[in-house]
């Protein structure tokens, strides 16, 4: 091999090189942090409506009511909002048909500790227009709402127009910037696969979950409504609420799916030992 040939292989691998390590750097997830703030609590003595084979008839739970803020360098995205602030007044707590509820801290006291207010939000998205999920929407009106068509129609639909107590909580979303989800394909909000919204329709018309890839972490998967107790997931059981049975078991089958695909840690956001078992705030996961 001559010397001209020798150099031209060797230019040859290192551009090899080259093209494989900025192919890499490209696939590496950027930066971003996932924090889990306290949003309230349900406390029932009877989880019947849980499960529509009767099989938490009579049973007492606890279950957490989270909202999450994902940082990301291009804006701050707040996944679901809790229950309404409100209910910190209360210091028993509010009864409800399921059980009762509280509220230890509120939303935006928790956001002050990182020097934040809702105004500084730039991105809002919810799994879903229940009462425990959007209860804080209308804090977030000047943030640009990624919402599903489906699940905002039924946030507006005229029944929930009708609902005294739970629609001013959110009403002035219908005015805020809204980007729609089309289709079943993930939503990638900063687009570069960081941070996912996934269509996972059955409890209610338009419920999503979030995908995450974190850094040190891996991919996590905030499930919202899909399981509301911990045996929930494995025994694939339906709320008797749910809007519709055979979606929601697709939509089982699509996290399970994607959890097997991506190594992920399912998150199962009702669940008191998941969300305790993620860093307290306000330390993040990263």
């Amino acid at each position: 091999m001559n010397i001209k040939t020798m150099c031209a292989s060797l230019w040859a691998l290192f551009a090899a090189g080259c093209a494989s390590a900025n192919q890499e750097s490209h696939t590496v997830a950027p930066a971003i942090r996932l924090y889990a703030l306290d949003c309230g609590r349900l406390t029932t003595t009877n989880a019947n409506a849980f499960a529509d084979d009767g099989a938490y008839a009579g049973v007492a739970r606890d279950l957490v009511v989270p909202c999450y803020l994902i940082r990301h360098a291009d804006g701050d995205l707040i996944w679901d909002t809790g229950l309404p602030e409100s209910l910190a007044a209360l210091p028993e707590g509010l009864a409800i048909p399921l059980g009762r509820v509280s509220m230890r801290r509120t939303l935006t006291s928790q956001l002050a500790e990182l020097g934040l207010t809702p105004a500084d939000i730039e991105f809002l998205s919810i799994s879903h227009s229940h009462f425990d999920h959007i209860g804080n929407g209308g804090l977030f009106a000047a943030s640009t709402w990624i919402v599903d068509p489906d699940e905002r129609a039924h946030a507006f639909r005229p029944e929930a127009r009708a609902d005294a107590q739970q629609f001013p909580a959110y009403a002035a979303l219908e005015q805020a910037r809204t980007r729609l989800i089309e289709g079943d394909a993930p939503y990638d909000v900063f687009g570069d696969g960081s941070v996912q919204i996934i269509p996972t329709p059955g409890h209610t018309p338009g419920h999503t979950i979030l995908m995450l890839r974190l850094r040190e972490a891996g991919v996590v998967l905030l499930t919202g409504d899909m399981y509301h107790l911990a045996e929930s997931r494995a025994a694939r059981r339906v709320p008797r609420f749910n809007f519709n049975r055979e979606q929601t078991l697709a939509s089982m089958d699509r996290i399970e799916a994607l959890a097997a695909q991506h190594n992920a840690r399912v998150i199962r956001q009702h669940v008191a030992e998941d969300f305790a078992a993620l860093p307290a705030f306000p330390v993040a996961l990263d």
